[in-house]
């Protein structure tokens, strides 16, 4: 069978993340030329930052660790207001038809911008077409960890084995179609190890029968899943960063394990609708870079096991359309039916 090849889609942080913020710094004490025009004394209110998934998990707390310093940029209070529901596309459609005035702005995960839509061919929105691309704040690659009573040590390992025993391993996901899922699928498809997927109501869920030797084997965000192999009660075998974690050194990247096109990130990054206007673009990434910046965002981030990007609103919508194209692809290839 062939193998789709699946460009590396990761978005770096821009060798300038501390440069960028100095330029932020600078802008964001200047009047941003036709601002007045656009909105006056904008921003003049709450902003609503929209978080598509339930309290605690990376993207609420992404959103709720920018949101502080934020509104201390922007001078009105910064309100996250989690709308769960359908993969993230509830949330998401509240934003994407929202209308444009910098008011309500949304916290976006690959889930929410990338595998919902590639999934849902009926979705409510388009993720390239419905909305404005701001910044992505933060990236985490996934790991791919196993029981610790699965007799292997190493990627190679447990590829020889799922194809000595196609179908008989056991990898365990957030649900049929969740970015674990695919992320599995993936992986299947390049090196061509069958695993049976058992989906569960939720990523911890199946942590937990990992860890209890339930099922065999997770892609697990990186965010989640360094605690977890750093505990001991799971094997990680892999990263799919193009270099290895801080928080977790031992673990070789998929490329150093020898499966090519493996470079995945799940991103995290803030939206609005389309049609925003590009001076409140440019207000909002400015506060966004100046939230970076801080202190706390930092020490959290890196206890996280996240990687702050920073990027530029063009970088981040060409992130959104690579990836959205890559999970659309996978899909198709692996005959994926949302449930």
């Amino acid at each position: 069978m062939a193998m789709p090849r699946c460009p590396s889609l990761i978005h770096r942080p821009q060798a300038g993340l501390s440069a960028a913020v100095a330029l932020a710094l600078g802008a964001g004490a200047t009047v941003v030329p036709g601002l007045a025009q656009a909105q006056p004394a904008w921003p003049a209110k709450p902003i609503r930052l929209i978080v598509p998934f339930a309290p605690g998990g990376n993207v609420d707390l992404t959103a709720r660790l920018v949101a502080a310093p934020m509104q201390e940029t922007l001078g009105q209070p910064v309100v996250v207001e989690n709308r769960t529901g359908a993969g993230g596309m509830i949330g998401a459609e509240v934003v994407a038809k929202a209308a444009p005035d910098g008011y309500t702005l949304l916290t976006g995960s690959n889930s929410t911008f990338s595998v919902a839509p590639a999934l849902y061919p009926n979705a409510p929105y388009n993720p390239v077409r419905d909305f404005t691309p701001i910044v992505n704040l933060q990236v985490t690659p996934f790991v791919l960890y196993v029981r610790t009573g699965l007799p292997v040590q190493s990627v190679a390992d447990l590829v020889r084995l799922a194809r000595e025993k196609p179908g008989a391993l056991t990898m365990g996901s957030g649900g049929t179609g969740s970015s674990n899922h695919l992320v599995g699928e993936l992986f299947s498809l390049l090196t061509g190890a069958k695993l049976l997927h058992v989906p569960y109501k939720g990523a911890a869920l199946a942590t937990t029968d990992v860890i209890g030797n339930q099922i065999d084997l997770l892609f697990d965000q990186g965010s989640t899943a360094s605690g977890t192999v750093r505990s001991g009660k799971v094997r990680g075998l892999a990263v799919s960063a193009r270099a290895r974690m801080g928080a977790l050194p031992d673990v070789p990247t998929f490329a150093e394990a020898g499966v090519k096109d493996m470079e995945i990130a799940n991103g995290t990054g803030l939206l609005g609708p389309a049609g925003l206007p590009a001076p409140i673009v440019e207000r909002v990434h400015a506060a966004a870079l100046r939230a970076l910046a801080t202190p706390v965002v930092k020490e959290r981030f890196a206890q996280m096991g996240v990687e702050a990007v920073g990027s530029t609103p063009d970088a981040f919508a060409a992130f959104i359309r690579e990836d959205f194209a890559r999970w659309t692809k996978v899909v198709k290839s692996a005959g994926i039916k949302a449930e």
